[in-house]
């Protein structure tokens, strides 16, 4: 599912890119700026969110069996479904309830950059003492 995650990326940008004309030709008129604003956050956890999922599948190419990104693709998905979904929805269906579910997508969102992180000091170990048995 790694190349996966290129698909998964391009079409939450592809919905993001979508999401976003709506919200700033078609609900401009009717939503209150204070709901434009909720929406707009979501258009733009989504677009960043997406861009991270693209990365991941770029790095993923590298190193295919690592579970550390193959969990932080899948939580960063979830994340946008949680987070940038219960936002669109409380807006347009008017369901305030619908903002319970979106601190879940932000805990996706962190956990999922905190796993790249995590990748990333492991590689970097790993480099520096390749790199220092060559010498």
């Amino acid at each position: 599912m790694k190349s996966g995650f290129l698909f998964l990326g391009a079409v939450s940008a592809l919905i993001g890119v979508g999401m976003g004309a709506f919200g700033a030709h078609g609900l401009k008129a009717i939503l209150s700026p204070e709901m434009l604003a909720v929406y707009q956050t979501g258009v733009t956890y989504q677009m960043w969110h997406a861009l991270g999922l693209i990365s991941i599948a770029v790095i993923s190419r590298q190193v295919p069996e690592s579970k550390l990104l193959s969990w932080a693709g899948w939580l960063m998905f979830i994340g946008i479904l949680l987070f940038s979904g219960s936002l669109y929805l409380l807006v347009l269906l008017d369901q305030k309830w619908l903002g319970m579910i979106t601190p879940l997508g932000g805990v996706s969102f962190i956990t999922a950059w905190l796993l790249i992180a995590i990748f990333a000091a492991k590689k970097q170990q790993h480099h520096s003492r390749y790199t220092s048995a060559r010498r």
